[in-house]
């Protein structure tokens, strides 16, 4: 496999002039938490909680349609937004043709989330595009996985899921192949980074990754994606030069592991941007995410909104 470590795009040029980014303010929690977008055409349920329901966002035409899962952060806690601040993305994305399916999930201050619960939900809501690829006319041949913040973290814990041992609570025979994921702000490797998670969001490890026991003494093993590599999937990690939850060292030192143990992986700095820059469709640094969308989806360019 084709091992690509990372640039940092400082003054770049992707899909036109996004030399403006340098000079807007970065985006703060609260431009984040009144970011919004478009009401999806589609709500679908995958479970009994009010949590365990994903959205559709497919365009008009004959398709087949490229899909961009989106799974949103927000601390692994229903403090601080979810899924609306994402439809955002969704519909800038949607504009240009591409189909999103927007997962909502259990959370670690819900009831059945943490572990196992919050990962049996992001499986199955992915693995529910399967039945619903013909009917809305999706091509699962070309399918990104995008995550934000805790939501990087499980978008590359869903893109490893083969690597699951027989013996995990998680492990499906046959879960959805996702070629690529692009994490945003991600915290995803759960024992070095356990600090970070603290200062950053006030979570223990043990609330994301379960407590040890016997049959399980290794509780990261099934839950960090930096402990599934090599995944065999690329990952391309970009974080705001100015965010401080997850900071571009984050993802330098999850490259360097991927990159050791066999995968593809690189990393983008997005100028002047914060935490929140990285998800917003309306930030001056959406050009650099959408290329990178467009890229992992093989489809052409498109005007940026």
């Amino acid at each position: 496999m084709l091992k690509t470590m990372g640039r940092t795009l400082l003054a770049a040029a992707i899909a036109g002039d996004v030399g403006a980014a340098g000079a807007a303010a970065p985006m703060t929690l609260q431009d984040y938490l009144d970011l919004d977008g478009p009401a999806p055409g589609l709500r679908e349920a995958y479970g009994a909680a009010p949590s365990q329901f994903a959205e559709l966002f497919a365009p008009a035409g004959d398709g087949p349609f490229p899909v961009a899962v989106i799974i949103h952060g927000g601390c692994w806690t229903s403090q601080f937004g979810g899924i609306t601040q994402m439809r955002n993305m969704a519909g800038a994305l949607l504009r240009q043709g591409v189909a999103v399916w927007n997962i909502e999930y259990r959370r670690v201050d819900e009831d059945g989330g943490g572990y196992p619960g919050m990962y049996h939900d992001v499986a199955t809501a992915l693995d529910r595009l399967r039945t619903l690829a013909q009917p809305h006319r999706l091509d699962l041949s070309r399918i990104v996985l995008v995550g934000h913040s805790a939501g990087g973290h499980l978008a590359q814990w869903a893109g490893s899921r083969a690597r699951l041992p027989r013996t995990s609570p998680l492990y499906v025979a046959d879960p959805l192949p996702v070629p690529t994921v692009i994490s945003l702000g991600g915290l995803a490797d759960l024992r070095n980074e356990a600090r970070l998670i603290q200062t950053s969001c006030e979570r223990a490890t043990a609330q994301l990754a379960g407590a040890p026991s016997a049959a399980r003494p290794d509780v990261f093993a099934d839950t960090s994606p930096a402990e599934m590599l090599p995944a065999g999937v690329r990952t391309v990690l970009i974080h705001g030069e100015f965010d401080t939850v997850s900071p571009p060292r984050a993802g330098h030192d999850y490259a360097r592991r991927a990159i050791a143990a066999g995968d593809a992986a690189e990393v983008i700095t997005l100028p002047g941007a914060s935490h929140y820059d990285e998800v917003a469709a309306t930030s001056p640094s959406w050009p650099i995410v959408a290329a990178q969308i467009r890229k992992a989806l093989g489809v052409g360019q498109f005007a940026v909104n």
